[in-house]
C-alpha cells in the first residue's frame, strides 16, 4: 500500500436513502436474510466494509461542489455474496466529485438469497436504482441523459447486465418511477465477470447466480457476450492481464461481442493489477490511471 494513501481525504456521503420506496425490496418478504455490515480492516484511516443479507438496498449519494451533470451509479463488486462498499464504493468519492461526478454508490441482493425474483433480484435493485435517479433528477442537479453505472468485478457483470438487460420485466411496476428507462447512457465495467463458461467464469459468482445444477437458459441469460444488442449504451472495459480470480477472457469476450454489434466500445488491459484493484490497489501501477481514462471517455460520450 502506498505509504501516503492515508493521506488522500475520505468524505462522508451527502445521503443515504432505500432504493424502495417501502425500505425492503417487494420480493424480499421471501427471503430469510438478515443484514450484516462487517468492517475487514484493522486501520481507522482505511475502512473495508462489506455488506451481506441485504434486504433493503440503499444508495449513498457524494455530491461535487460544482456539477458537470454526470451521475456515476456504482456497483461495487463481493462475489454476488457481499458488497463490498470502501474499496469499489466510497473510495471513489474524493477523486470523482473533484472533476464534478455526482456518485451514487449502491448496495443490492443477493442472487441466491431466497428472494422471489432469485437470480434476477439483483437486476431488480439495478433497475430500480437508475428509474429513481431520473425521477429525482432535478432534486439532485443529474442531466437524466447523462447517467451512467460503474460495476467491479461481480458488480461489473451486474453492470453489464442493466446495459444488455435494462428493458428486461425484473419486477412489477408499482409506481410511477418504475416506468422511466432503465437503460443507463453509459456502462463501465472494471475486472468484470462476464460469461458462465465454466472454463472462464468466476466460480462463486456463477454458482451464486446459476445453483449448483445450471438451466441452459439462465446459463445463456447470464453469460453477457452473448445478450449484447445493438440497442445498448456505450462500453468501458478495464482488467489486470494477471487477474488470478476473473480472466481477462471474461473482457476479452464482451468486447468482441460489442465490436460485432458495432456498440461504441473501448477497452483497457494493464499488464499488472492482479484483481479487486479499484483505487487503493493499484496505486504504484500504471493501473492507476483507470479513473482518468474513464472520465475521458465518458466525457466523450457525453458530448
Amino acid at each position: 500500500m502506498n505509504p501516503d494513501y492515508h493521506t488522500i481525504p475520505r468524505k462522508e456521503p451527502d445521503e443515504t436513502f432505500t432504493i424502495w420506496s417501502a425500505g425492503e425490496a417487494p420480493g424480499a418478504h421471501t427471503s430469510p436474510a438478515h443484514y450484516v455490515l462487517t468492517e475487514r480492516s484493522e486501520l481507522a484511516w482505511l475502512p473495508d466494509r462489506a455488506a451481506s443479507g441485504i434486504k433493503a438496498p440503499f444508495i449513498s449519494i457524494w455530491r461535487p461542489e460544482v456539477s458537470n451533470g454526470i451521475a456515476l451509479l456504482v456497483i461495487p463488486g463481493g462475489g454476488y455474496n457481499r458488497v463490498v462498499i470502501d474499496k469499489e464504493g466510497s473510495d471513489l468519492a474524493t477523486r470523482f466529485t473533484a472533476q464534478g461526478y455526482s456518485l451514487f454508490v449502491m448496495t443490492y441482493r443477493m442472487p441466491d438469497g431466497g428472494h422471489s425474483e432469485a437470480s434476477l433480484a439483483p437486476l431488480a435493485d439495478v433497475q430500480r436504482a437508475i428509474r429513481v435517479m431520473r425521477a429525482r433528477a432535478q432534486e439532485w442537479g443529474l442531466n437524466t441523459q447523462r447517467i451512467g453505472v460503474l460495476g467491479f468485478s461481480a458488480g461489473g457483470h451486474l453492470a453489464g447486465s442493466l446495459a444488455t438487460h435494462f428493458d428486461y420485466p425484473a419486477y412489477a411496476a408499482t409506481e410511477e418511477a418504475d416506468h422511466l428507462s432503465a437503460r443507463p447512457d453509459f456502462a463501465a465495467l472494471m475486472y468484470p465477470v462476464i460469461t458462465m463458461d465454466a472454463a472462464l467464469t468466476h466460480p462463486g459468482s456463477a454458482r451464486a447466480l446459476l445453483g449448483a445444477t445450471p438451466e441452459p437458459h439462465w446459463r445463456q441469460h447470464h453469460s453477457l457476450e452473448l445478450q449484447v444488442r445493438d440497442d445498448m449504451p456505450p462500453v468501458f472495459l478495464a482488467h489486470a492481464a494477471d487477474d488470478p480470480s476473473v480472466p481477462v477472457a471474461n473482457s476479452l469476450l464482451m468486447f468482441q461481442a460489442l465490436l460485432a454489434h458495432k456498440v461504441p466500445a473501448e477497452m483497457h488491459i494493464f499488464q499488472q493489477g492482479q484483481h479487486g484493484f479499484g483505487l487503493r490497489g493499484c496505486l504504484d501501477l500504471p493501473a492507476r490511471s483507470w479513473p482518468e481514462l474513464l472520465m475521458n471517455w465518458i466525457e466523450a460520450q457525453c458530448q
